[in-house]
This record gives C-alpha cells, structure tokens and sequence, in this order.
C-alpha cells in the first residue's frame, strides 16, 4: 500500500523542534532551533491514527503495529516512510477493514504484493519458515537501537 503524505501532513499536539537543516543554517542564529507546524517523515507523533484505532506498537520492531481480537483473529501492519510495506493477518476479512479504515482515513493506493524490499527478493510461494506452534515471547533484554 502506498500512502500519499500521510506524514507531511500529520497533526502536531505537542510542541516539537529540531536543529536547523545542514546547508540552512541562518547566519547569527547557529544556535537556535526550528518549531516545527506540520509533521515530517519519521516523527514518533507520524502513525497516530493507527495508534488511536487500538494497534499495539511492536517494543522491538518499531515499524511494526498488531491488533488481535478475541479468538486470535488480528492484522499486523508493516510501515516504511510513507508506504506500508505489508498489511496481514489471521483473518482476510479483518485485513480488509483494516485497509477499507485506513482508506478512508489517508489517499491510499494498493500497489499490490511486494516483490524487493530495500534490496530483499520477496517470494511469495514459501510456507511459514518456523513451526506455527512456536510460542513466541516479548524480549526481556536490553533494547536495541533501531538505527
């Protein structure tokens, strides 16, 4: 899914600064900051609707939102900037509320299944890579910078 300025456009509730743009760094002024109005790519404030709509942000991933209803029925939503890589889950009609929701909410196009992602062929044919009746538990370490 390709969504179009959904972080350009996004809604400020807090007053957030940044440092002055290498290469616009106003004579005289060096050491002030710039008040942002708008959002810009990668601000924590830029996935607020699907935050607001009950999706859980991944501790370790934090690209990665999940909402899971009663009987295990749930969507995983992947983000990338402005794009959202892949919207999955346990129950194809939850992941097309999901999308309808979303449309509704953001200018959307549905590009379809990836193929590359960053330089990474994606096959779509493969079965699950693991045993599905893994249980998998939160990591209890030392969080990892996502850099």
């Amino acid at each position: 899914m390709d969504v179009k300025t959904t972080f350009l456009n996004g809604e400020l509730y807090d007053d957030v600064y940044m440092n002055q743009p290498q290469g616009f760094i106003m004579l005289g002024n060096e050491n002030k900051v710039c008040k942002l109005v708008k959002s810009l790519y990668g601000l924590k404030q830029a996935p607020e609707v699907v935050l607001l709509s009950g999706y859980l942000l991944n501790q370790a991933y934090k690209c990665v939102y999940s909402k899971f209803e009663e009987f295990g029925k749930g969507v995983i939503i992947c983000l990338y900037v402005d794009d959202m890589l892949m919207i999955f889950g346990t129950d194809q009609v939850q992941v097309d509320l999901t999308k309808e929701f979303l449309s509704s909410r953001f200018s959307m196009k549905d590009m379809g299944d990836a193929d590359v992602i960053l330089g990474i062929r994606i096959k779509h044919e493969m079965s699950t890579p693991m045993n599905t009746s893994e249980k998998l538990r939160p990591n209890n370490g030392q969080v990892v910078s996502q850099l």
